[in-house]
């Protein structure tokens, strides 16, 4: 075992080990406000949907706008770790685990937010007892649950053989109760090269099974929408529009997450900066593609101009959304790209504010998506006027608390990353640096040799096997 992979194993036990004040204080704070949000979302039980800003005009909002932004970020975590596992992406190693928390933590929250919505939540179990076929609703919630399933598959198998590890080597350093789990969890893994056959064999298909479900996802979530006559969503874009728009965002959160567990965890040895501009750049892909999908979106409701389309657009670029509809082009695409594609921006710091915009201009994205359709009147009337109440914003607020709290349990829990993967490319690097002659530039060119500068594994250096 070479000093890479000690410092690596230190680097990962320390969080499930170690509580600091500042931990317990933001774990006691994310309580507060997620207790705050059941406080709230009591007294919606007690009164009806009459204590929010919703109403038979506008029958979603925020909470909607919070359910697609939620499912939307946890195809980030399936894209990285199943896409780029099956293509033989080194570099994807250190960051995967995280971004499989992320995936977990959003569908569990995302999920919970149609129920919110509900003005009585038992009533969802009607969609399973008189559901039909023909219903997105029905199909939407089938999907979700299969995601969510196959998505905890896919988690615990790579899984295994860290939290035998964590059975094996943490002992009197975790209480009790975390000992007998993962004794549990580990299922009797003792790493022989049968298990290691069937892990890897297991993990292979979950890959192969997990993405045409990540993709039929927020496809379906789409569906809800395009499949009614509503101005502004009826529209056959609106499937691959919704899926690229879902790994935008995703890949955004996993690099804001990235950025916060890297300084909480002292971890910029194995989140390096390399990391951060290898997901930049497929940041930047995707959001030229999105952009594609929303040009071509509102160039062809533009270009027809129907009276109904016609009011939708002026509404969002000059009346009454026009502020978000302007904000989410400069501050949530825009500016991002601008900070992805340049060579003085395209680093850490620049990828992490480009990430920060991203997320905040996203969710505003989905909420004109969902309101300004409800609000646009069938008849000659008003606009329909929707003005979200503090019971509203105590939940949503309460969601992304909720999703913090989550993610920062899955963290306490489990190796933020993959020991055992990194391991093997870990294995035997240093030797090979270390005996490895150390060739100047104009040495080099003399002998007729061209090598690059010898680095350290932890740099982000493309030569590492982690990192290739």
């Amino acid at each position: 075992m070479n000093a890479a992979y000690r410092r690596l194993e230190a680097a990962s036990f320390r969080p499930l080990t170690e509580h600091t004040r500042g931990f317990l204080a933001l774990v006691a704070g994310l309580f507060f406000v997620a207790g705050w949000g059941a406080y709230a979302w009591s007294l919606q039980l007690r009164h009806g949907l009459a204590v929010t800003g919703l109403n038979d005009l506008v029958p979603w909002g925020f909470y909607i706008t919070n359910f697609v932004m939620f499912i939307g970020i946890s195809h980030a975590g399936t894209f990285i770790s199943a896409v780029l596992r099956l293509t033989g992406v080194g570099w994807r190693k250190p960051v995967v685990r995280m971004a499989e928390f992320m995936t977990i933590a959003s569908l569990v929250v995302g999920a919970m937010m149609p129920l919110v919505d509900l003005g009585r939540p038992e009533r969802i179990l009607n969609v399973l007892r008189f559901g039909r076929l023909e219903s997105p609703i029905l199909w939407d919630l089938v999907s979700i649950t299969s995601y969510l399933v196959g998505s905890l598959i896919y988690l615990y198998l790579p899984l295994i053989p860290d939290i035998a590890r964590c059975r094996d080597a943490l002992g009197d350093r975790v209480p009790a109760w975390r000992r007998r789990l993962y004794t549990a969890l580990a299922a009797g893994w003792r790493n022989t090269p049968g298990q290691r056959e069937a892990l890897e064999r297991g993990i292979r298909t979950m890959c192969v099974i997990i993405i045409p479900v990540m993709i039929s996802v927020h496809t379906v979530v789409s569906w809800i929408f395009a499949m009614t006559l509503r101005t502004g969503w009826h529209s056959t874009i609106f499937g691959p529009y919704f899926v690229v728009g879902a790994i935008y965002s995703g890949i955004a959160a996993v690099i804001t997450g990235m950025a916060i567990f890297r300084r909480a965890y002292r971890l910029q040895e194995w989140f390096t900066d390399r990391h951060f501009v290898y997901l930049g750049n497929l940041l930047l892909a995707t959001g030229l593609f999105y952009f594609y999908f929303t040009f071509a979106e509102y160039l062809t409701i533009g270009y027809k101009l129907e009276p109904a389309d016609k009011a939708l657009l002026l509404e969002l670029m000059v009346g009454r959304y026009a502020w978000v509809f302007w904000f989410w082009w400069l501050a949530g695409w825009l500016v991002p790209v601008l900070l992805l594609a340049l060579p003085p921006t395209r680093n850490a710091w620049g990828v992490v504010t480009a990430s920060v915009l991203i997320n905040v201009g996203m969710w505003v994205k989905r909420y004109f998506i969902v309101v300004p359709s409800l609000a646009l009147p069938l008849m000659p009337y008003e606009w329909a006027l929707y003005r979200p109440t503090w019971v509203e914003f105590s939940i949503v607020i309460a969601a992304f608390a909720g999703f913090a709290l989550l993610l920062a349990g899955l963290a306490k829990l489990f190796p933020l990353i993959s020991l055992w993967e990194m391991e093997e490319d870990l294995a035997g690097e240093a030797p090979a640096r270390e005996e490895r002659p150390r060739v100047g530039r104009r040495a080099a060119r003399k002998s007729g040799r061209v090598t690059r500068p010898a680095v350290a594994w932890g740099d982000g250096g493309e030569e590492g096997g982690a990192n290739d």
